[in-house]
């Protein structure tokens, strides 16, 4: 369901830098006639979405879309825009993010509209809201600042079902999940979402999966994934994201595709040739970045996943159990230093801890140093059990290649995906994405380091995701297509 509410933007001007300008405004009421637009935006470089070469021209609008792109040096408008030396582009269309529990106190989503974003996809990564049709009719009354779509997430369905129970699910318990799965998308869900690293869905066999997204396959909906692995075994990973689309028969997402263990840093060139490959075979895979070498999840991700099954006051017990937080640590000793390589936790940064604000910003290492502990890995796991213990974190990861975030970019099948949200501004030390990938995409990677076309990126961020969620009549500048 693609929600469009008050606050559309109108076709975004937008500076080589990469922030939006509206540009001198005036009125043609003084000449006495009825104006032949509401808005013409004048002497803009055109860069119209598609990939095309830009062009010096002038937009029309009237009735909130598209009517006229050309020359319009005569036209009257009620307003008009002097857009000279700056580009008009359409709307941003960022296909990955997390608003839900966030939008609904910033409806005006400022964040994402000051970096150009007019529309956008949440329900990500497994989570979403279960029953989509009253979340939709709700901020439909609240009105918002873009446009909305959402996924139906598969760690939302199973935890309605299940609870956090690791195992797999009876027949009975998959044909609820199967009818949840059904309802979201007649109430206008895009597809379905999976977070294979978190509890539940981490509990999940692939089968499991494949059942639910031929549901959503029933009613033309793709598969959106954060993989099971990231690391040592992305490769097999990225291998089951195509063996559901394919036994589900429907197209895939890829989201935020990265390498995240710096032993396996490169292996980006392998994961492109099996996207290549999968669609040489008619399979429709595509992918989603943000332009970052840091990621942000929450702290329990460095925990077994066994450890998690059951909720916050089963783990509590499992903390408080010295041999069974003993098995905890080893494990995560085992996968941390021998499995990824890290000899310290201080790539690990707490991006927000809400039982004390004295912990943000601040990485695992110092905080066991502050703590005056052992300067070694193993005290740094045991500072990460008493912060689960406490409440956990909210986290920024630095742990990714530039190669890797740039060899992903330039391929011509990868989109915009932040992966953020609609934050309160001056909370915590957040990651930089919600505020600021668009930017970042267009002064770092286009302005500065020429890794793509300033073309190839409006298309990256405008017409390739709103052909790829279905978003009709935008993501290009055309005659006819909603000006946002």
């Amino acid at each position: 369901m693609n929600l469009s509410f008050r606050g559309i933007w109108v076709c975004l001007v937008v500076t080589l830098l990469g922030a939006l300008w509206l540009g001198e405004v005036r009125t043609s009421a003084e000449a006495g006639n009825e104006p032949a637009y509401d808005i013409v935006i004048r002497n803009g470089r055109i860069v119209d979405g598609g990939g095309n070469a830009w062009f010096w021209g002038d937009v029309g609008i009237r009735g909130g879309r598209i009517v006229r792109i050309g020359r319009l040096e005569e036209a009257t408008a009620q307003r008009i825009i002097d857009a000279a030396g700056r580009v008009v582009a359409p709307g941003f269309v960022d296909v990955h993010m997390h608003v839900e529990g966030g939008i609904e106190e910033r409806p005006a989503a400022d964040n994402l509209v000051a970096d150009g974003v007019t529309s956008i996809v949440t329900g990500n990564c497994g989570g979403s809201e279960v029953k989509l049709g009253e979340w939709f009719g709700q901020l439909k009354q609240t009105g918002l600042g873009v446009n909305l779509a959402s996924l139906i997430g598969h760690n939302a369905v199973r935890r309605h079902v299940m609870g956090t129970e690791n195992r797999a699910p009876t027949a009975e318990e998959l044909a609820r999940m199967e009818a949840l799965v059904a309802q979201a998308m007649e109430e206008g869900a895009v597809g379905l979402s999976t977070g294979l690293i978190y509890v539940p869905g981490t509990y999940a066999e692939t089968d499991e999966i494949v059942a639910l997204a031929r549901v959503a396959a029933r009613y033309g909906g793709l598969y959106a994934t954060h993989m099971r692995n990231e690391g040592d075994k992305v490769i097999a990973a990225v291998e089951e994201a195509i063996r559901i689309g394919r036994e589900a028969r429907l197209p895939v997402e890829i989201s935020h595709m990265k390498v995240t263990n710096k032993l396996f840093w490169g292996a980006s060139a392998q994961m492109l040739e099996q996207v290549e490959q999968a669609r040489a075979q008619g399979l429709d895979v595509t992918m989603d970045q943000y332009p970052y070498t840091a990621s942000s999840t929450r702290l329990d991700i460095l925990l077994p996943s066994w450890a998690l099954a059951g909720g916050r006051e089963e783990l509590r017990r499992r903390l408080a159990d010295p041999s069974e937080r003993r098995q905890i640590a080893d494990e995560m000793f085992a996968e941390l230093r021998k499995v990824q390589g890290y000899k310290h936790l201080d790539y690990a940064v707490v991006a927000r801890a809400s039982w004390d604000s004295s912990r943000d910003g601040k990485n695992i290492r110092q905080i066991n140093r502050e703590w005056k502990r052992k300067d070694n890995l193993k005290q740094e796991i045991q500072t990460v059990l008493d912060l689960m213990d406490k409440g956990g974190a909210q986290m920024i990861y630095h742990r990714m290649d530039e190669k890797d975030v740039v060899r992903i970019l330039g391929h011509p099948l990868t989109m915009l995906g932040r992966d953020g949200g609609v934050p309160a501004f001056g909370t915590g030390k957040p990651h930089p994405r919600s505020y600021g990938a668009s930017a970042r995409i267009l002064g770092r990677y286009v302005r500065e380091k020429k890794v793509v076309r300033l073309e190839e990126a409006i298309r990256k961020m405008t017409a390739l995701p709103a052909q790829r969620f279905g978003f009709a009549d935008r993501g290009l500048l055309r005659a006819g297509f909603w000006a946002d």
